[in-house]
């Protein structure tokens, strides 16, 4: 027990770091770079994001790095470019469609994420 209560702190770390790394990367598509569409600015943001979630799962979160990183590597982008697909289009429909706050919608998609991504981590990509 508490080795999963540890390894859940470590998840919410990671996913803070990760989470900030794709929220700064959107910002500065939409702000900076004035990305037109909502959706492809996250899409954009969204392949940062998932680089640092990868990161932080495989030598942080889950210490999986004596597993093989091509399979891990493979998994995770499969099932984190589903994620980003969902997220992408999700903004895209409240952004872009609905003309919503992108800021609110991005908290909204993140916290759908955050649900799927430890589930899908942890008994997909980086099972022990």
């Amino acid at each position: 027990m508490k080795l999963l209560v540890v390894e859940i702190i470590r998840y919410a770390i990671s996913g803070v770091v990760a989470t900030a790394v794709h929220y700064g990367v959107l910002t500065t598509n939409i702000e900076l770079l004035a990305f037109e569409s909502v959706g492809l600015a996250n899409f954009v943001a969204a392949l940062f994001g998932i680089t640092a979630s990868f990161l932080g799962s495989r030598y942080f979160v889950f210490r999986s790095a004596a597993g093989d990183i091509i399979h891990q590597v493979a998994k995770f982008g499969i099932f984190y470019g589903l994620i980003a697909v969902l997220h992408g289009v999700f903004l895209w429909g409240w952004s872009d469609w609905q003309n919503l706050d992108y800021r609110l919608g991005f908290v909204v998609a993140t916290g759908f994420q955050v649900s799927l991504s430890y589930l899908g981590n942890k008994f997909l990509v980086f099972k022990a």
